[in-house]
């Protein structure tokens, strides 16, 4: 087994040294910024109150989806100018949340510690099952199954790491 891990590692470090280039030496990212992510939603409302009331997360807009008439686009705030939208597909079955290759394993938040505190509480309260992690990170599934992270570390850093 410790060869498979030394092998991992020196694949790891390989492709590290083949591709990634010191802050300063880095290029500029062609991107603006994450515009949204979309996820889906069985349940508008549910969403709504899991996100904007519990996550405090507030709804800036509702729109018909451009690609499946009756369906609802909605987005949520996440702030410095990032969104998180959903779908409903009102008639589908697209059945249960998968965590599948190619698909979403969790979206991570970044929130103030003060805040992170707070919606700690405000799970417990509403007894959601969460798991904490390393003092700084909650993991937590949202009505649909999405796992979903609440992280107190800052923006471009993660466990003291800058990422960014």
């Amino acid at each position: 087994m410790s060869e498979d891990l030394n092998a991992i590692e020196a694949e790891r470090a390989r492709i590290r040294d083949a591709y990634l280039a010191p802050g300063p030496d880095r290029a500029p990212s062609s991107a603006r910024g994450v515009h949204h992510v979309a996820l889906l939603s069985a349940d508008v409302e549910r969403t709504v109150r899991f996100y904007q009331e519990l996550l405090e997360f507030p709804l800036t807009e509702m729109i018909e989806n451009r690609d499946y008439k009756g369906s609802t686009h909605f987005f949520f705030d996440l702030g410095h100018g990032n969104l998180l939208a959903f779908f409903d597909f009102p008639g589908l079955d697209v059945g249960p949340y998968a965590e599948v290759l190619g698909g979403l394993h969790h979206l991570a938040i970044s929130v103030e510690p003060s805040t992170w505190r707070r919606l700690r509480d405000k799970l417990t309260a509403a007894g959601i099952p969460f798991q904490e992690e390393s003092g700084a990170s909650i993991y937590l599934r949202d009505p649909d199954g999405t796992r979903v992270e609440l992280l107190a570390d800052p923006l471009g850093e993660m466990y003291g790491s800058h990422v960014l």
